[in-house]
Order: structure tokens, then sequence, then C-alpha cells
């Protein structure tokens, strides 16, 4: 809140600043890498980005010079590319033209900026980037990101960051009489376990417990059960004299999981932890400098930060802010530590809350590429690979994603499960060998089927398997399957809509008249098969009247919902509560924010029950947990991000802030505090940071915004607002636009700084 509110102080003198004096650009980019000097990059013509300075309001033109050398950096000297003065606003997707780059060597490039008022800016500090191998046609599938050994122990990723170690103290060491030390790091993470010791005597032999939770104040807990929360027990024989050693954590054996990731050679084995026991002959050994090193993805942790009134909910949102830095660690989107595997709806998830806390894009794209050639089981999880297609795109404007993958994206709708009612089905014969083989799926035909949520109940009779839940419903709210599935179709829905805007983005002209009128006719016919009109709400499928949680919040989350139904079907949803998994917590949030719930999101994402948020943290765990208690899932994992909808939700839905162009050249602010006194966000995106701070009281409403350079925003207000004040100016707002359930007035913004000031109605 302090850095908007110092922002807008410093506005006038900012106003009169860029009358004189333009900064120069920041936040360089190559190929979507932030640093790409620890990376190659193996596109001979890499994009270019960088944040225009916002006292420049709007870029007139740019000049890029990229040289083999630092020392080449000067107009007239750069021997790669000398733009000269381009006149764009482009300061994203800006495409390398000069001479054809060399593979496998090292480029230096900046960029200066003019605004429209003729200022020019200094050149930028320089960005050090380096190539790989151009040739990709040995790839096992595109977009394959390979090691690359840049010096001796120097290893990076092609295309994308990669995850290094960050070193922790421990909180709290304890020696307990002369056999035991118990230490308590911060927070769990994914790594390894350094110390140092010093021994009297060779071969000395120590054992070694590492656990993510513990039994009680100075006890790793050692038994998971059935879990895999982490745990592992090391022996160990130390040196005479005095050593540094690294604990080598048990090797993980993966059993029966399609696409498991290995971690590379060049890392030790990692695992979770947050407790340790060593139990040793403390009278002839001393440890000392005991380290807890997390194996973490690129993360800059200042790029976001969430503030509010109500610190329950605070508490959530820091959970799941650092479930983003801390589960990447195999440089993909995977489920957590168990399988350590990619799944569609997990990663799309995860992808989401990463670009709300972090300006991270290049993993989002290696995850979509390799998920379009490693399909998992469930039907709906293929469609989830369009909306993190799309979402992508909406962040970058990378089109070239959507134009190299479009064919494979466009199966990943289901296109080919249509049947001749127009809707989707997996049950009436059209999913055969040929067509799993075509979406990439290696598992036989029986493995892919409707999922709707996870895990499914325990038969009555049946005794509890590992990754069942005890509930006989399990986590579907009792859904009943049918041949044509109400969630199954919302999402082919949604995709087709996807489709008709990816279609267009690539130049498909006939693909996009022909998904927009698929998407009205599968629309239609959603709505007479699965709409309930006795009742105002969805049922599961055609063929039964049972109505779940599930199918009317993925109805409403994907504007299935009829005008005049919204609040019946919003009330059926609030009527059931939170009786659907962390992942579908994700669609619950956003089908009441979409219906104007903001009060009834805010309590379940801030609810202490145990189907919440802060029970995750109650029972112990420091991430995201793959379900909300180990009693719904006993095989659980306390490392697991398709749990941190909040991370998304809270920037997306309660601030709304969401693109509405591609890159966030424009975007929309529409926040939904619900009974919220006092929030504020800083959300990064492409072009710099967005920053909100609002206060509501009970007769007005108050906000400081903050839109960076270059860029343009929507402010859309409640109709309840009145007498709006922008900078001290009467504003009338330009137009009204549904939204949540209702109407709102939209105001126009240009990069800068704001206060808004409001009456309530």
């Amino acid at each position: 809140m302090n850095k908007v509110i110092l922002a807008c102080l410093l506005s006038l003198s900012l106003l009169k600043g860029h009358a004189q004096y333009l900064p120069p650009p920041s936040g360089l980019s190559t190929a979507f890498l932030r640093v790409p000097s620890e990376a190659v990059i193996t596109d001979s013509t890499p994009d270019f980005a960088w944040i225009f300075p916002q006292a420049g309001l709007e870029q007139s033109a740019y000049r890029v010079l990229v040289a083999s050398s630092p020392f080449l950096l000067l107009e007239g000297d750069a021997d790669l590319w000398d733009s000269e003065m381009v006149i764009s606003d482009a300061s994203t997707n800006v495409t390398y033209s000069g001479r054809p780059l060399d593979a496998r060597q090292t480029y230096w490039w900046q960029v200066k900026v003019w605004s429209p008022n003729g200022l020019e800016s200094n050149y930028s500090l320089p960005q050090k980037f380096n190539t790989g191998d151009f040739d990709r046609s040995e790839l096992d599938y595109p977009g394959e990101s390979r090691w690359i050994q840049l010096a001796t122990d120097h290893w990076v990723s092609e295309d994308k960051q990669c995850a290094t170690f960050e070193y922790a103290k421990p909180i709290e060491m304890r020696q307990l009489k002369s056999k035991k030390y118990f230490a308590e790091f911060e927070k769990s993470a994914i790594g390894i376990l350094e110390f140092v010791a010093t021994s009297a005597l060779d071969e000395a032999p120590i054992t070694i417990h590492m656990g993510e939770r513990k039994l009680d104040d100075v006890t790793v807990h050692k038994d998971p059960g059935k879990s895999n929360i982490g745990y592992d027990s090391i022996q160990m024989v130390l040196k005479k004299g005095t050593h540094n050693y690294v604990v080598e954590i048990t090797e993980r054996e993966i059993k029966g999981y399609l696409h498991s990731q290995k971690l590379s050679p060049h890392y030790p084995e990692v695992m979770p932890f947050r407790y340790v026991e060593i139990l040793a002959n403390f009278d002839s050994i001393a440890i000392k400098d005991i380290k807890q090193g997390g194996l973490f993805y690129y993360f800059d942790v200042e790029a976001s930060s969430f503030m509010s009134s109500n610190e329950k909910l605070n508490t959530v949102w820091n959970l799941c802010k650092y479930t983003q830095k801390a589960t990447p660690f195999l440089g993909v989107y995977a489920d957590g530590n168990r399988e350590r595997m990619p799944y569609e709806a997990d990663a799309n998830i995860q992808q989401a809350s990463h670009f709300a806390v972090d300006r991270e894009y290049s993993i989002g794209k290696y995850t979509i590429n390799f998920l379009l050639d490693h399909a998992s089981w469930p039907t709906e999880w293929q469609m989830h690979v369009v909306l993190m297609a799309w979402d992508y795109y909406m962040h970058t404007g990378d089109s070239d994603l959507l134009i190299d993958r479009y064919q494979d994206i466009r199966r990943k709708s289901l296109i080919a499960l249509t049947d001749d009612n127009g809707l989707i089905s997996t049950r009436t014969g059209k999913k055969t060998q040929k067509f799993l083989t075509s979406i990439h799926f290696p598992g036989p035909v029986e493995k892919f089927r409707d999922i709707v949520d996870w895990p499914h109940g325990t038969p009555k009779g049946n005794s509890g398997s590992s990754h069942r839940s005890p509930l006989e419903g399990g986590e579907t709210d009792g859904f009943v399957f049918t041949d044509y599935n109400t969630v199954v179709n919302a999402f082919h829905n949604r995709s087709l809509v996807l489709m008709a805007n990816i279609a267009k983005v690539v130049g498909n002209e006939e693909d996009h008249k022909f998904f927009t009128g698929r998407a009205e006719e599968h629309k239609k016919q959603f709505i007479v098969a699965f709409f309930n009109n006795d009742k105002d709400y969805f049922r599961d499928g055609i063929g039964t009247s049972h109505s779940s949680l599930h199918s009317n919040m993925f109805s409403m989350a994907f504007d299935l919902v009829p005008a005049g139904n919204i609040e019946t079907v919003s009330e059926f949803i609030k009527s059931r509560g939170m009786v659907c998994s962390v992942y579908g917590s994700q669609y619950l949030l956003e089908a009441l924010y979409k219906a104007g719930e903001a009060e009834y999101a805010l309590e379940l994402m801030t609810s202490e029950g145990r189907r919440s948020w802060l029970n995750m943290i109650r029972v112990g765990s420091s991430m995201t947990t793959e379900a909300w208690d180990e009693y719904y899932k006993p095989n659980l994992t306390w490392n697991h991000a398709w749990g941190s909808a909040p991370a998304n939700i809270t920037a997306r839905k309660l601030m709304g802030i969401e693109p509405l162009e591609a890159t966030f050249s424009k975007f929309r602010i529409a926040p939904q505090p619900g009974n919220l006194e006092q929030v504020a966000i800083t959300v990064p995106c492409i072009r710099g940071e967005i920053a909100v701070d609002l206060n509501q009281m009970q007769d007005s409403w108050t906000m400081n915004i903050s839109v960076p350079g270059n860029a343009k925003a929507e402010l859309w207000l409640p109709p309840y607002l009145s007498k709006i004040f922008i900078n001290g100016e009467l504003t009338v707002p330009v137009n009204e636009v549904r939204y949540a359930g209702g109407i709102r007035n939209v105001i126009l913004l240009e990069s800068g700084h704001y206060t808004v000031s409001c009456s309530k109605k």
C-alpha cells in the first residue's frame, strides 16, 4: 500500500519530470527470459521486450542495438543489428532483424526509447544472451528443452531458466542431551541438507531424519503412513577432522507414472523437508552450519505483493505465493514431489498463479509444449491445454506458440468427440485408439475417461485405497456420470470459444468462423440438454436428475448460465459449500466472482474448516497441499501447486486485474472487495508493475492506481458508486458493461498514477 501511495504523491513531480527527462527502459527480456545469460536460446530470431518508463506515458519509437561485445553497443559500432529509430509503440515481441546470429555464441543488446512529446531516453543497461543449437530436427517433441553445459559445473536449460540452490539457516536449533540435535527451518523446501561436522574419530556413525512435519517440538514425524508427506532416514559416517557434508537423500523410485520427470544428474537428489534430527554420540562429534538448500526455479520474490484488512486472507495468499516459488524445481509445472509428472489441470492452475505473482513465462511455454505431446488420462484435462495456451498468449503476445502448435491445440479441444447432438462424449464410440493417438495419449483406451474432480470416492462395501476419498461421493459431490456429461461439455464449450480466438490470432479465418459458430450452437445445446427448468439449475448429465456443485460451478465459470438464472444457480452453488477438491476450488471461486458473490468467495478463502487453506497451515504444511486434508486423500503430498487458487483469484477476480488485449497493452481493473475494508496488490505483467490500493468505508470508496508505461487500463466500477473523482477532477464514465452478474461503469486510464475517490449511493 505504501508503495502505491508514495507513487501517487510523486505523480505531480513525475508529470513535470516527463516533460524534461525520460528514464531509460528497464526489465529487459530476450525470448521471454529475464536472465538469458543463464540459459541458451534456440530461436535464431529471438524476440526482445522491455519495460517502457512510466514517466513517458506511451512509447512513440525505439532503437535496438545488438553486438558481439558489450563494448560495441554504440550507435555506428553495433556489429549485429542497429535498428535505428523505429516509429512504433511495440515494447514487447520486437523480433531480432539484424545479421544472422551464430549458434552457440554470446551476444549483448540494449534499447533506447522516445515518448510522443519527442523526449529521448538514454540506452538501457545491456543484457547478455547465449544462443544454442538452432537445428531442432532431432528433438523428441517440439519445444523440448535439453541441458547444456556452458562451462565446468555450469549447466543451463534451453529456452527457459533453471533451478538453483538457495540456502537458509534454521530458525531453531537445539542439542538434546548428548545424543540428538534438532533443527527447524522457517518453511519446507524441496532441496538438500548440508552441514559442517568435526569428528574425533574416523567413520563415526550418525543417523539423520528429515521430514516435512514434526511429531512434537523436537521430533521429526517418522511415519508417513499412506501419505507422501516428505520423510527420509539416512545413515552416514563421518571422517575424522572437520568437513562439509551434503546428505545423500535416498534416490526416488518412480513407478507406474506415464510422464514423470527425472532430476538432472548434475543435481543431487532432493526432497521436501522442514525438520531435521541428527542422532550421534556428540561427546566426540560437533555439528555446525546446518543449512537447508532449497532447489528453486528462478523467482523474483519482490515482483508481487498483497495486503488486506483480513489477516487470514493475507496468510493464505502468502502460502500460495511461496508454493509458486518452491514447487517448479524441475523446470516444468508438475504435480508435486510424489509423481513429479506434469498434469494439464495442475499445470493450468499453477500457471495462472505463477503469472499472478512473478513475471515469468518461459516455464509456461515449455509446459504447454510438453503437455501437447504427453497427455494424461482424464478427458477434461486435455482441454486445460487450450486454456493454458490462450492464457499464455494473453500474458506474452507470443503468437509463435499458437502458430507452431495450432493443430495440436485444436485437437485438445476434443472436437473429434462431437456427436450428432452437438455434445461431446467419451462413451458413445468415438473414443478410439486413433483418436487417443491424435492427442498423444499413450495408454490403453479404457484408461482414458471422464474425471469431474479428484479423488473419487470409495464404493460401498469396498475398503479404501490410498488415492481414494473415504467418502462415497469423493470430491465430486456425488456426481452421476452419464454418456453426456455436463462438466466435460462445459470445458468443451470454453475450448470452442478460445479456439475461435486462437484461430483469429494465427490468421485461420475459416476456423475462426467455424469455432465461433460451433461455440454458439454448442451453448444452446448445452442449456437444452443439461439445464433443469423445474429447479433452475444444472443437472449432471442427460439421463439423471442429480445436480452436483460441479455441474453448476463449471457452467457458471465458463459463462454458460442463462442471464436470467444467474441468481438461482449461484444460490445452489452456495448451498453446497466447499464440496470439491482443492482443484475444484479454482472453478468454484471463479464461478462465485462471475456471479458477483464476492463475500461468499472471501468466506471460503478465509475459512478455518477442514476444507480450507488455513487447514493446510494448521496441519503443518508451508505449501499448498494436494488435498484439503490427509483424510480426504490418504496418499497426498504437502507440495502441490494445484491447490494455490487464491494466488490468481486475488489478482484476477477479487481485484479484477486481467488483460483485455495481449501483453496487457489494455487491461481491466474490476474490484470485488466484498466486505474487505482495505486491500492492496501489486501484480507483475510483461509491461511492468500494476499496483492497486483500495479502501472502502460505509459511505466512500478510494483507490490509488498505478498503470505501467505504454499501457492503458479500464477501471470498471460498481453502479453504487457516484461522484467519481480522478486526481481531483469529476469524471463521467465512458460506457457500461455487464460484469459479475450486474453492470459496471467504465473509466479509461492512461499510463500513470491515479487517485480515485467515490461516494457510495
